[in-house]
């Protein structure tokens, strides 16, 4: 069995196949079909689906696979929903810069008859912030089991999942996938995005992506996107970090636009966030749209984390856009 995992910014959406002889060569897979409905592709009554990515299938073992698609028309151009087609242009434009991403999922749970945070009263709130991150017990983490058994699916697939952790707002949790090379990033993200509301949907609990789930003095929600390229990691990779973030800056209204649905209700210059009004950055500060770490200070190498994406952003929008403003764009 091969189910076939479609990417529709900002959705998932899943379809299972049969082959008699599963090979992990993708273009053994061959090109699959599907009729194409009025909300996802309504100019389209047949989308065409390219097989990019393969992972192993968690749930049904053996030697089934998941396969992540992206979306064309009979003619072959990609739908005005695939993103990753865009992407990969770019990435291949300086394959010799190999650029590494790290990724800082954070979602939120929500109990499904009323769409409120799990573990929170009814109509009502815990208690404030402060005791819940990296919380360990049964008043400040909820939620644990579907975090350990999306960890345990990611690793058998075969993503590069490095971590996962309980955020600052109780019910909110994040994992981190990378580090991950240009496009494989985003495939990574979405197929790991797929297994988490897989594992929710069994657990019969919601999957929120919201980036202000709950208004008021709570945090919100991200996908910081960690960034470097070869040079940067490499001696005198400070200049070039540098030469990066006053880029970054330059084409920080563009940025924002391309970083997710509702932000601005997260990028208020509270709860750990920079204004989406102004650039900045800093060393070791989480108040600012882009922190360089301690280490890539002292070294002066590294990387550097875009802390601006919304958790609902599109990886391969924010991954590709990060790497064309840094790397390839040269301001006039």
């Amino acid at each position: 069995m091969i189910p076939l995992i479609l990417s529709f910014s900002p959705e998932l959406n899943n379809g299972t196949g049969q082959a008699d002889e599963v090979s992990p060569i993708l273009t053994s897979i061959g090109q699959q079909s599907f009729e194409g409905n009025q909300e996802q592709a309504p100019h389209y009554s047949e989308v065409i689906l390219y097989p990019q990515a393969i992972f192993r299938d968690p749930f049904r073992g053996g030697d089934n696979i998941l396969v992540m698609c992206d979306c064309y028309t009979p003619q072959g151009e990609p739908i005005p929903t695939n993103t990753r087609y865009a992407a990969n242009k770019l990435f291949q434009q300086a394959l010799e810069t190999e650029p590494w991403f790290g990724l800082e999922q954070e979602y939120t749970l929500l109990e499904k008859e009323h769409k409120w945070p799990l573990g929170w009263p009814v109509n009502g709130y815990p208690g404030a912030q402060g005791p819940y991150y990296c919380g360990v017990g049964a008043d400040k983490a909820w939620g644990r089991r579907i975090v350990d058994a999306h960890y345990k699916a990611c690793v058998y697939a075969g993503i590069t999942i490095s971590g996962t952790n309980g955020e600052v707002m109780p019910g909110q949790w994040e994992f981190q996938v990378g580090p991950a090379v240009g496009i494989a990033a985003g495939d990574e993200l979405w197929v790991a995005r797929y297994l988490l509301e897989r594992i929710t949907e069994m657990e019969g609990v919601i999957l929120s992506l919201d980036p202000k789930p709950v208004e008021g003095d709570w945090n919100g929600a991200g996908c910081h996107c960690n960034f470097s390229t070869k040079a940067m990691r490499e001696d005198s990779g400070w200049e070039v970090i540098m030469e990066g973030v006053k880029n970054l800056e330059l084409r920080h209204k563009e940025h924002i636009k391309a970083y997710g649905e509702g932000n601005e209700r997260r990028l208020t210059g509270r709860h750990e966030t920079a204004s989406m009004d102004r650039f900045s950055w800093a060393v070791a500060s989480g108040g600012t749209s882009v922190r360089i770490g301690r280490d890539t200070e002292a070294k002066k190498k590294g990387y550097m984390e875009d802390r601006r994406p919304a958790s609902n952003m599109d990886p391969y929008v924010v991954t590709s856009l990060v790497f064309d403003t840094t790397t390839l764009w040269k301001p006039l």
